[in-house]
């Protein structure tokens, strides 16, 4: 699957279409999960991409990883270890360059697709290091800014674009939380579209469909 000894295990799909320097896709799933996850959607993305879906560096019991930890039992509800999300923002950066080096990618036409708190450190990554990355597709998750660089709103985001998306019965992350994104990165001035679907803390077939139709005009 991963041919490569890189700092994050991880599966790739190669692309379907040949070219030089391929566009990279990196896929980021959610709390608990594992890069088997939203590597179910590799084989239904555009031909050109290649893909990589990476495992989060944090081991949960009895399976599945996270990227950063969170304390359910917290008096205020769900708190985030915004320390640990930062290492793994950082982890995700190197990452990017990593693979760009060892698959012979393009370095300015990268997308991050994330999931729940995969698209939480989408948003942190593409905030922070603008020039990174291009896309980003953030599927039911938010913007938490304890987790971005400071200074980031002085960044160029002129090369950036979002798609996001969350579903409007999310029972994990509440919508409105989600719906604080747009307002966001409209001041910031950045390219972004975002759409509910009647779904919970999942990704609606529409939805898929949606963006996949996005990422097709921007790779």
């Amino acid at each position: 699957m991963n041919t490569k000894e890189l700092s994050l295990q991880h599966l790739i799909r190669k692309p379907k279409v040949a070219s030089e320097n391929p566009p990279l896709l990196l896929m980021l799933h959610g709390y608990g999960s594992d890069e088997k996850d939203l590597f179910s959607f590799a084989e239904e993305l555009p031909d050109e991409l290649f893909v990589v879906s990476v495992k989060a560096p944090y081991a949960m019991q009895p399976y599945g990883n996270a990227w950063y930890a969170i304390h359910w039992d917290n008096q205020e509800g769900k708190f985030s270890d915004d320390e640990q999300a930062k290492e793994s923002r950082e982890k995700i950066v190197d990452f990017i360059d990593e693979a760009v080096e060892a698959y012979q990618l393009d370095a300015k036409n990268v997308t991050l697709l994330g999931f729940s708190q995969g698209s939480i450190l989408s948003y942190a990554v593409a905030l922070s290091y603008p020039n990174k990355v291009k896309n980003i597709v953030a599927l039911s998750g938010y913007i938490n800014e304890g987790i971005l660089k400071p200074g980031f709103e002085k960044n160029d985001f002129s090369n950036l674009a979002f798609y996001c998306s969350h579903g409007s019965v999310d029972q994990v992350i509440p919508v409105e939380w989600a719906r604080k994104t747009k307002p966001v990165l409209d001041t910031l001035n950045i390219e972004n579209s975002y759409s509910e679907f009647p779904v919970g803390h999942g990704v609606a077939p529409q939805n898929f469909f949606e963006l996949r139709e996005w990422l097709k005009k921007r790779i």
